[in-house]
């Protein structure tokens, strides 16, 4: 939790899928914040030349692999989330290497003495993973499951049933929230959620006694 001695907070972002952490995490830019994000780091690890490159090619082929050969991250997806061993082995490529690199650049900004204070690292599975350790606080961007179905079907052109099961493979959203020391409900407009970003940074500055 936050501390009123805190002047470089690492703020935890984490919710479902389609529910608007990336949505939450550029807000929490616009105010000020360092962010990072889990897929950022996923797609590092994974371009061409990178060690797990060549791991996932040698567990799913060339089957996920582009006209250019680059890692068709929507072809590598599907198959994943239709395949629970799927999911276990990429799971088992990337993760270890995409929490390493969260870690040290979330230990270079405790390090830092500049900018206003705030580092926002938006981690889809931090619960998953275990990985409440690392940040301050965690903020989870929550929605209900109907209004996630139909962004996830409208933004990839799945299935409903695709997208209820890509939604059930994380953990329930209930727990989520049930775990958070924040939450931002994002059922509704895009004013709405920008008025509860507000909410939520004037708390986080009054905790941790960042300067604005």
């Amino acid at each position: 939790m936050l501390n009123q001695k805190d002047r470089r907070l690492v703020i935890g972002v984490t919710g479902g899928i389609a529910s608007g952490k990336s949505t939450v995490l550029e807000m929490l830019r616009k105010r000020g914040a360092e962010t990072l994000s889990a897929d950022q780091v996923a797609r590092q690890i994974l371009a061409r030349g990178e060690p797990a490159y060549h791991e996932v090619l040698e567990r799913f082929g060339t089957a996920v692999i582009d006209a250019d050969g680059n890692i068709n991250r929507s072809r590598l997806a599907e198959i994943v989330f239709a395949d629970e061993q799927a999911r276990h082995d990429l799971n088992r490529i990337t993760h270890p290497r995409i929490i390493e690199r969260i870690r040290s650049a979330i230990e270079e900004f405790r390090k830092g003495t500049d900018g206003n204070g705030v580092l926002a690292v938006e981690i889809p599975l931090l619960y998953e993973c275990g990985l409440e350790d690392i940040v301050d606080c965690v903020l989870v961007v929550a929605a209900e499951q109907g209004i996630q179905v139909h962004r996830l079907t409208t933004r990839t052109g799945i299935t409903s049933e695709e997208a209820l099961r890509r939604i059930n493979s994380q953990m329930p959203m209930s727990e989520k929230v049930r775990r958070a020391d924040f939450v931002v409900w994002n059922n509704g407009s895009l004013q709405e959620l920008e008025q509860a970003v507000d909410e939520f940074w004037k708390k986080v500055c009054c905790n941790a006694r960042v300067d604005q």
